[in-house]
């Protein structure tokens, strides 16, 4: 439906969920006078890095996503974050709603590591909308497409998602290794008698003269 407009205004994380789950609060606008009866929903959501700056912490930190800083005006590209498909209420003129995005933590993946390197401002985020639309007239109920020019975008606070991941992974990270990184890690740990596996990293960490990675 062409005359829809879409609007981001707000975030905020999902105590409840079981994973890291945001709330966006969402605002939809058609013509005043059009009974919209449903919409199913999609959005795939993008990180804008090249729309902040970074400091040279953050710029160290982000070394392993966009290379060195020199590379940046290459390499500082729009990436994915996440897809949505949400179903919509019926509405009449418009509709406000909270839209779940649940959220990876992974330390693999482009966004996982970006989002892990920031430390303060805001994260630039792109809402591309597309779905179906269900209309009622004087003809009865019709349906069309969302066209795929509806966007919007959002600076989601970098103090939100490190509430989001506290509330998850409270101190913590999360690493996804082999099975057999695991059973050597595990063999290490028991050899050297030490307590957990974050004992076991930081004394290799240290034998391999990497303080950096201490701090």
């Amino acid at each position: 439906m062409s005359a829809l407009t879409f609007a981001v205004t707000g975030a905020r994380p999902d105590p409840s969920a079981l994973a890291p789950t945001l709330w966006v609060d969402l605002g939809i606008s058609g013509p005043p006078d059009q009974r919209v009866q449903s919409i199913l929903l999609r959005c795939q959501i993008r990180i804008e890095p090249e729309l902040r700056r970074y400091d040279d912490d953050e710029q160290a930190r982000l070394l392993d996503v966009f290379g060195e800083p020199h590379r940046w005006s290459d390499t500082l590209n729009p990436f994915l974050l996440t897809h949505v498909t949400v179903p919509v209420r019926g509405f009449t003129g418009g509709t406000e709603m909270q839209m779940p995005v649940e959220l990876s933590y992974d330390l693999e993946v482009a966004a996982g590591k970006y989002l892990h390197a920031l430390r303060h401002g805001e994260v630039p985020l792109l809402f591309l909308f597309s779905g179906t639309v269900w209309l009622q007239g004087p003809a009865g109920l019709s349906i069309e497409q969302i066209p795929w020019d509806r966007e919007a975008r959002y600076e989601l606070p970098v103090a939100v998602w490190t509430e989001l991941i506290d509330a998850h992974y409270p101190g913590t990270g999360w690493m996804r290794l082999h099975r057999d990184t695991i059973d050597a890690l595990q063999a290490y740990k028991a050899r050297h008698m030490l307590p957990t596996f974050d004992d076991v990293v930081t004394r290799l960490l240290a034998d391999a003269e990497i303080p950096e990675a201490l701090t």
